[in-house]
Parts: C-alpha cells; sequence; structure tokens
C-alpha cells in the first residue's frame, strides 16, 4: 500500500513539476516576443523620424526664389529643397496614406508614409506609423499658420506595432522639433 501511495505521490508532483516547466516555457516565449515586438516598434519609429528630421532640416537649401514653403497642413508639408544635394531644385511633399492603403499588415490602424519628390511617390512600408502631425511655429515658438512666420516645425508621430502582443498592440509615441536653416 505504501508503495502504491508513493508513486501516486511521486506522480502528482512530477506532474506539477512539468505543469510549472510548461508555464515558464510559455512565458519566457510571451515575454521574448513582447521584447522583440517592442524593440522592431522602437526600431522604426527611430527610422521614420530620421527620414523626417532629415528631410526638414534641407527646406529651402539651394532655393533662392523666396519662400520654399509651398504646403503647411496638419498631416502634410511640401516645400522646395535641393534634397538629392545634386544641384537641382527639388518638390518634396511629406504626407501619410489612410489605413486602407496598409492591408499587408495585421493592425487595421497603421498608414503608410509616403515622401513625394518631384511628383513621384517613394512610399515604404507602413513602419507602424498611425498618425502624424505637424505643428508650424513662428520665430517666437508660438503657433502660426501664416507659411512667411514659419521658423520651426514640430512632427508628432504615434506608432503601432504591426501585430497584436498580448491581444493589444504595442505604441509608441516620437515627437521633434526642426528648425530649418534656410527659413
Amino acid at each position: 500500500m505504501n508503495t502504491l501511495l508513493d508513486i501516486i505521490g511521486s506522480t502528482i508532483i512530477g506532474g506539477l513539476v512539468f505543469l510549472i516547466m510548461m508555464n515558464l516555457n510559455t512565458y519566457s516565449a510571451t515575454y521574448k516576443y513582447s521584447s522583440d515586438s517592442g524593440l522592431r516598434l522602437q526600431q522604426n519609429a527611430a527610422t521614420a523620424a530620421s527620414i523626417i528630421d532629415n528631410d526638414l532640416r534641407k527646406i529651402g537649401y539651394n532655393y533662392t526664389q523666396g519662400n520654399p514653403i509651398i504646403t503647411a497642413q496638419l498631416q502634410k508639408i511640401s516645400f522646395f529643397s535641393d534634397i538629392n544635394n545634386n544641384g537641382e531644385v527639388d518638390s518634396v511633399t511629406l504626407t501619410i496614406s489612410d489605413s486602407t492603403v496598409a492591408s499587408s499588415t495585421p493592425n487595421p490602424h497603421d498608414k503608410v508614409f509616403y515622401r513625394i519628390i518631384n511628383g513621384d511617390t517613394l512610399k515604404g512600408a507602413s513602419l507602424g506609423l498611425t498618425n502624424i502631425n505637424f505643428i508650424y511655429k513662428d520665430s517666437l515658438g508660438n503657433a502660426t499658420s501664416n507659411i512667411n512666420s514659419i521658423k520651426y516645425i514640430q512632427a508628432e508621430m504615434w506608432f503601432q506595432s504591426t501585430e497584436k502582443v498580448d491581444s493589444t498592440y504595442q505604441q509608441t509615441f516620437w515627437e521633434m522639433t526642426v528648425n530649418p536653416r534656410n527659413l
């Protein structure tokens, strides 16, 4: 009888140890996926911010025919610049699509960032960008809608992971203020 109790007891203890190991393995895999997704989200945000920062700093570069800003809207900016540093002034537009264009990702909120140079759309992956706002400021840092008064451009960007982690999309926010030298 004692042998039977020993076998039952060791089976229960072995089963509990097995369940603990399986739970630990599941937790470890979920944490790794969550961590990787968060890192990818931060890298995508940094990539998009770097592109936008570089382009905004070049507003008016090698342009001498007046104000280089063509359009200054909440989610769109157009300007003149020698963006490729090839001696030719280009027309550059930065904007985003609506959420239906980024249909290749499971996230229904992400959008495609458009970088349009001389009418040629150079669009890339969505990078998880869900919204972008351009806020225009004068020399005193006050918001302005007058194109001739713009001295600073603040870009606010919201990002979400392209796939759900634990039934939610991870999120991050990136903000920068640029003072283009040629304004």
